[in-house]
């Protein structure tokens, strides 16, 4: 009898314990940028790790043991491409579950263009990615919401295989980040369109996406590269490019262009705005992506209308 009474008294405690919940996916995603979008299809279920953190710059970052040990770790890792986290490309060879947002199918994928000057609305050419494309390419691909909204997809599609408990949230969560993206795109627009026709300057060539889906008028970029040097030679065509374009700005990044900026603002007698395409100074979460792009809007609106 007293056997029959533990037994029973297991039996009804397991019935009103919970099963143990299947633990959720680890997803590691390299950038800020990428992370806001994958936090925001993941929220609710888990928080997605980050490589490039606080105010590190993903060019020539070093990837730390920390780092190692969470790509061996992760389930799902998310990146640009091999030929933005160039320093990424190796140590993920072994991992066979990852998304590459360059390398998306129906992705826009512009070819990247020259540091120093550019014709007026010197944009290149677009096309739609496909696989065996040779890279001379501009990978700054998040910087298009439409772009955005397929990683957004391809990502909740991933995770639904990866957990299918959570199936129905990742659904949700996607279509609740694709109505935000539609939102953005709509503010973004009407934010820019009474300075689209005014030319600036950036230091680093990075907002190409933002330029073309706005209808922006960039004059040109210090580099390509903001690890090189500038030559004396390229800030003086740009100085001549400001004035005869009649330029009303010339934009830095966050740690890097700042002498040249105030030497080309000085001599051209226009302002100085910053501009931060890879969200070093956004706070990391789902609301990420949207303040990375309200900020490089609003950046270029303000410097350019004179505020």
């Amino acid at each position: 009898m007293r056997k029959s009474l533990i037994t029973a008294a297991l039996m009804a405690l397991m019935a009103a314990t919970p099963a143990m919940a299947e633990p959720s996916p680890r997803v590691l995603v390299s950038i800020k940028p990428l992370h806001g979008l994958v936090a925001s299809v993941m929220k609710g279920v888990a928080e997605p790790g980050l490589i490039v953190a606080g105010v590190n710059s993903p060019h020539g970052y070093a990837m730390k043991p920390s780092d190692l040990r969470a790509l061996e770790q992760a389930d799902l890792v998310v990146w640009v491409g091999k030929d933005f986290e160039t320093w990424l490309a190796k140590p993920l060879a072994k991992v066979r579950n990852r998304i590459s947002m360059r390398d998306l199918p129906g992705m826009l994928v512009l070819d990247s263009r020259e540091g120093g000057v550019w014709e007026a609305h010197g944009h290149a050419k677009p096309k739609h990615h496909h696989h065996d494309d040779h890279d001379e390419t501009d990978s700054h691909v998040w910087l298009d919401p439409d772009n955005a909204a397929r990683l957004v997809d391809a990502v909740a599609i991933r995770l639904k295989s990866l957990d299918p408990a959570h199936a129905a949230l990742y659904d949700a969560n996607a279509a609740e980040t694709r109505s935000r993206l539609t939102r953005l795109d709509s503010e973004l627009a009407a934010r820019l369109i009474p300075v689209a026709s005014k030319p600036y300057v950036v230091f680093h060539d990075a907002q190409q996406y933002f330029e073309k889906r706005y209808g922006l008028s960039p004059a040109g970029a210090m580099t390509v590269d903001p690890e090189r040097p500038l030559s004396a030679k390229r800030l003086a065509s740009l100085r001549d490019r400001l004035k005869t374009a009649n330029a009303a700005c010339v934009f830095r990044e966050p740690g890097y262009g700042a002498e040249a900026a105030k030497t080309l603002a000085d001599a051209a007698g226009v302002r100085i705005g910053e501009l931060d395409p890879e969200g070093t100074r956004i706070e990391p979460g789902p609301d990420a992506y949207v303040a990375l792009m309200t900020g490089l809007g609003n950046a270029i609106a303000d410097c350019l209308s004179g505020r």
